[in-house]
């Protein structure tokens, strides 16, 4: 199994040496920093190949998520967990609008981190279930879709069609569209009579097609490009 290579940011050393010790002896990962300094951080995501970081959402020293948002300008390839003192709606929320890939409380096991780095490496979006899981988290995501065309100028240009082409297939647009609903990968399977494994391998597709790390980011781009649109309901 390939290293993966993990940056972590946690202000509490007892944790980070647990951390530290769960995903480099049993996971399969290298630690390659490790810091609760805004600056360093970002000179850590600038270094060429990390892979992952696991974030705490109750640092001190600065506003994780907005660190979060920054870390996903500056290293879009790198998938953010974040890991949260206790449950939080508001938090479970802004996860989602700044991009992270995944949102655990901070009593996670061993083995849900060691398989929530592992699959975030493998481009997977985890914090989709926990969103749907809970209704009104899922209503304000996709209100805050339904607003994102008419805020973004970029987005008004891209829909009058002078990039309407789309790399994606009629059954990936249907998927994306069923997606941005609000619907689960079960929902989905089961609206188009296909298999979960099947919805999870057009989402990979749709993914790398549109160089995106998440199923947010999917919708959003096909949003602005006209592909799909978000009716109310």
């Amino acid at each position: 199994m390939e290293t993966i290579r993990v940056i972590i940011v946690d202000e509490q050393p007892l944790f980070r040496e647990g951390i530290r010790y769960t995903l480099e002896r049993l996971g399969h990962c290298t630690v390659v920093g490790e810091s609760t300094n805004p600056a360093e951080i970002l000179a850590l995501a600038r270094e060429p190949g990390a892979e992952v970081i696991l974030l705490d959402a109750g640092l001190k020293s600065t506003d994780a998520l907005e660190l979060a948002r920054q870390l996903r300008q500056l290293a879009p390839q790198m998938a953010i967990v974040i890991l949260t003192p206790s449950e939080d709606e508001e938090r479970l929320f802004q996860s989602i609008k700044v991009g992270a890939a995944a949102y655990y409380t901070r009593n996670i096991s061993s083995e849900e981190l060691i398989e929530a780095v592992q699959r975030v490496n493998r481009g997977e979006y985890l914090i989709n279930d926990e969103v749907l899981a809970r209704p009104q988290i899922a209503s304000r995501v996709l209100q805050s879709l339904r607003e994102l065309p008419m805020a973004s100028h970029d987005g008004a240009a891209e829909s009058d069609g002078k990039e309407s082409y789309s790399p994606l297939s009629s059954r990936e647009i249907e998927i994306l569209d069923y997606i941005a609903r609000g619907n689960s990968n079960k929902e989905i399977a089961k609206s188009l009579k296909i298999s979960d494994q099947t919805v999870k391998n057009h989402i990979t597709s749709i993914l790398k097609k549109l160089a995106v790390n998440d199923r947010t980011a999917a919708v959003v781009h096909a949003l602005r490009h006209g592909w799909i649109k978000i009716q109310d309901t």
